[in-house]
């Protein structure tokens, strides 16, 4: 017999809920091995996905030799639309996509190349940063880099329609490379418009940093988030082998503050955003179980947890969580969703603690936490195989990626060697992983089916008939950051002088409550 569930969820009234169910899932790629690293949806309701990829068969065609940067652009129901191989005859790596105002895409990623696609390198590797039209035309490329490794892992327009570009460099004071202090520093760099140099700094110590992410701010700064080894430069606090290490940088380049975060062990931090508070939520992996882990939950020795920090906008930390089982679990992304909670995006080794559902070794793992760090859901997806597991040295500088898509489901990107359980369709050795989830609060429950909501979309009044099962005891109407518009004890709610866009009507009943997605027109 099928189970009833109730679902109660969403925005201050929080609590446990089902997960979200397979919407699709996609396997792309070739013969060879195939990495995906970001994703993100796209204006058009479809995806770009960016990576990169050693196959030149199956779905990939046009490689240049090695590993080639692969872009593809799905439909909203994940079919292929085009795909780009981007490279020459040596290794490259995408780390990072994002869609530009103008429709088309920035890239940022790793060349060790300087033919076929890649016009410049000063030795070694360089980051290259590449600008896309809608339809996966280069409309122009960049490297920047000295004699060393120097490799670009995130990239964010800014306001100034320029780009912010973080990563990190081991060149010291060539090329491009300006104030490094040794060894591996942060390396950000802002450009123009159109792909010129603006300005670039560096951030560090005499020992190792490594950048994973940057973001703008809405101080009109910028934040940048890895981890360090050093004890001195610009690093202080360290608290043991490697930290979390957050940059916040002014609009002038000036450091307003600088953190470090972990124990005595391996901490590190892969991802970070700004939130709507104007705080920030970071989340990596941590080995630690002292200084700044101590209360956090931990699972256990000799492994890695998920390690999601909430700080202040001035880097304080608000709350600590360790997610995870007595296995490896290594979160790789972070998002702040509409409900002002978050949700995060890694793999895992364990079947026990907060992970169930593991379908072999490795799996990707899902957390959806509310906004003070409370599991409200937990999903397990991949096979028998390996899903984001990568065996290539230096593969943690690409990021697994997840992000909330408009329907409030969520779109995520990664990697995996199965062909059984939730994943099918593999063309050999790794493939792309793409999966769309579905919005949990769409799921087809007895409550949910039994109310029905008119008109919608709606210009004047929406109406609301919760059938013969179930009375009505509050209607709310939420913004869709979770901020509360409307409440009546009534059957429907006015919308008038709403500005139009996406609202959430919570239908709150004696048999339980369900969220209603309403379009105001």
């Amino acid at each position: 017999m099928r189970m009833k569930h109730f679902y109660f969820l969403f925005f201050p009234f929080l609590c446990m809920a089902q997960a979200p169910v397979i919407q699709w899932q996609k396997s792309l790629g070739g013969s060879g091995n195939d990495y995906a690293n970001s994703v993100q949806q796209t204006a058009d309701g479809g995806y770009i996905v960016a990576g990169y990829t050693s196959s030149n068969d199956g779905d990939v065609s046009g490689n240049h030799g090695g590993d080639d940067i692969w872009v593809v652009k799905l439909t909203a129901t994940g079919t292929v639309a085009w795909s780009r191989t981007l490279g020459g005859s040596g290794n490259e790596v995408a780390s990072y996509v994002q869609q530009t105002a103008d429709g088309g895409y920035v890239i940022a990623g790793t060349t060790y190349s300087n033919d076929g696609d890649v016009t410049r390198n000063q030795g070694n590797s360089d980051a290259w940063v590449i600008k896309l039209d809608n339809a996966g035309a280069i409309q122009w490329q960049k490297t920047f880099g000295g004699r060393h490794i120097d490799a670009a892992t995130s990239v964010r327009q800014m306001a100034d329609g320029g780009y912010i570009v973080g990563g990190y460099t081991l060149s010291e004071n060539t090329g491009d490379i300006i104030g490094n202090r040794g060894a591996a520093d942060y390396w950000v760099v802002k450009l123009t418009s159109t792909g010129n140099l603006d300005w670039n700094r560096c951030f560090g110590g005499q020992s190792y940093e490594y950048a994973r992410a940057v973001q703008p701010t809405t101080d009109g700064g910028y934040v940048v988030g890895g981890y360090t080894s050093s004890i001195d430069g610009d690093v202080s606090g360290n608290h043991g082998t490697i930290d979390y290490w957050v940059v916040k940088v002014n609009d002038i380049q000036e450091i307003q503050w600088k953190k470090t975060y972990g124990g005595t062990g391996t901490d590190i931090l892969t991802s970070i955003v700004q939130t709507t508070d104007g705080g920030y939520i970071v989340a990596g992996h941590v080995y630690s179980q002292d200084g700044d882990i101590t209360g956090s939950g931990f699972h256990g020795p000799f492994y890695d947890d998920y390690w999601v920090v909430k700080l202040s906008s001035t880097g304080a930390i608000q709350w600590k969580k360790a997610l995870g089982g007595y296995g490896n679990d290594l979160a790789q992304s972070v998002q702040q969703t509409a409900d002002g909670g978050y949700i995060v995006l890694g793999y895992v080794t364990s079947n026990d603690g907060d992970v169930s559902g593991n379908n072999g070794y490795m799996n990707y793992w899902i957390v959806k936490l509310s906004s003070q760090g409370v599991i409200q859901w937990q999903k397990a997806l991949g096979g028998s195989g390996q899903e984001g597991f990568n065996a290539i040295p230096n593969a943690s500088d690409g990021a697994h990626s997840i992000q909330q898509t408009t329907d409030l489901g969520y779109i995520l990107a990664g990697y995996s060697k199965s062909n059984d359980g939730d994943v099918s369709g593999n063309h050999g050795g790794f493939d792309y992983w793409v999966v769309k989830l579905a919005n949990p609060l769409g799921t087809d429950d007895f409550l949910s089916k039994s109310i029905s909501v008119y008109p919608n979309p709606v210009s004047e009044r929406v109406f609301v008939d919760t059938g013969a099962d179930s009375n009505l005891v509050q209607l709310s109407l939420y913004g869709l950051l979770g901020q509360l518009k409307r409440t009546t004890k009534e059957n429907s709610i006015s919308v008038s002088e709403l500005p139009k866009g996406v609202y959430f009507l919570q239908v709150k009943t004696d048999r339980g409550e369900v969220t209603k997605k309403i379009m105001v027109e």
